[in-house]
């Protein structure tokens, strides 16, 4: 296991045990890390991992949200690691290239754990996505620019967003992280 990976495993274990409740997801992710060496890689059939931005304004207050062009929901900017197992990395280049905007910093902790599955899609077959998110803190400057890969973004109050029943779950689930800070 190379230093990428072993670094991986000692953050996902130590996510786990600064949240119990998803200690579970932890396990999952564990496991999938050990089980191919190409789990880095969107072409790995049944699933890869990815990277996400938990993008917060310098307030703190609110979160940045894409509306996918894609799938047709506001979440959090990320997308595939492409051989990456720098995920802290992934997440940082995601929300650059997504939101346009400068002056990001990751955190290196993880803050996040999604498993979900992707819908098949023209010849790509269904998947697991193993997304690994992170906290993504905004500089002084929060103008964005709406790409191609989105409908639009937009700044959104955290407390809304956490009590918000259209917002996709694990959405809301890192609001309340947040707020609970």
């Amino acid at each position: 296991m190379d230093d990428l990976r072993r670094k991986l495993s000692a953050d996902l274990a130590a996510f786990a045990a600064a949240w119990p409740t998803q200690a579970d997801t932890a396990g999952l992710f564990l496991a999938f890390l050990g089980s191919h060496p190409d789990v880095f890689e969107r072409h790995h059939a049944v699933g890869h991992f990815t990277g996400s931005a938990w993008v917060v304004s310098g307030d703190g207050r609110r979160v940045l949200l894409t509306h996918h062009r894609k799938l047709g929901r506001w979440l959090q900017p990320g997308g595939h690691a492409d051989g990456d197992a720098d995920l802290a990395r992934v997440a940082l280049r995601e929300a650059e290239e997504e939101t346009g905007l400068a002056g990001l910093r990751v955190e290196p902790a993880i803050f996040d754990l999604d498993r979900h599955m992707i819908p098949a899609r023209g010849h790509e077959p269904a998947h697991w996505h193993y997304d690994v998110r992170y906290l993504v803190l905004a500089g002084a400057d929060e103008r964005f620019v709406v790409g191609e890969e989105s409908h639009d973004l937009a700044w959104r109050d955290i407390v809304e967003v956490a009590d918000d029943p259209d917002i996709d779950d694990s959405v809301r689930r890192m609001a309340r992280k947040w707020l609970a800070r």
